[in-house]
């Protein structure tokens, strides 16, 4: 089939791919469009991240991309991440970023950085941890391309000290090899989430 348009109510779809799919001869030009307004980037973070996923176009279900637009901020971060389902290639738009992602263990955890400017396309392999960060001295704009309709995105610091329930103690405190104390303050915090 040609496409495989996402809709929330089960009773007149079909099951496809962990969506219901529209009934074709009802799917609309409407259900492949989305405008995207900028971002308001005033948070703790500096960043705010706006998803184009399936969740939010429904024409996208099956076709493997989606796509973010990130706002900065001067200085704004957009942390430490995973998508573990999906490739990232960023172009930037406006600005000036710092951006880099970590290689696996086996790699022996190669950090890879690179300072981006307008024009500028980087790539973040699947599953890897990365950010980006406007270095520049203005507002920063990047377009985020993913290789899924839904990529997923873990925050890490938000994993690691805000779960739900939370890490024992025990695993974090021999993880980081640090007190009781710095995790008790580590998840004491308020961990953004700009996504």
């Amino acid at each position: 089939q040609d496409f495989c348009v996402a809709i929330k109510d089960p009773k007149d779809g079909v099951f496809v791919n962990g969506k219901f799919c529209k009934d074709p001869a009802l799917v609309k030009a409407e259900d492949f469009f989305k405008h995207i307004d900028p971002g308001n980037p005033v948070n703790a973070l500096g960043s705010q991240v706006t998803p184009v996923f399936v969740d939010q176009l429904f024409g996208l279900n099956t076709l493997g991309i989606s796509l973010a637009r990130i706002d900065f901020a001067p200085k704004g971060l957009n942390p430490p991440h995973i998508h573990p389902r999906g490739t990232e290639i960023l172009t930037v738009l406006e600005g000036t970023l710092y951006v880099g992602f970590v290689t696996s263990n086996q790699d022996k955890n190669r950090l890879f950085t690179k300072v981006l400017n307008k024009g500028d396309v980087f790539v973040f392999p699947i599953g890897l941890i990365h950010f980006q960060l406007n270095v520049g001295y203005g507002n920063a704009v990047a377009i985020a391309g993913l290789s899924s309709q839904n990529p997923g995105v873990i925050t890490i610091a938000n994993a690691l000290f805000k779960s739900n329930p939370p890490i024992s103690d025990e695993v974090l405190t021999k993880a980081f090899q640090v007190d009781k104390s710095i995790i008790d303050y580590l998840q004491g915090q308020t961990w953004y989430d700009n996504n």
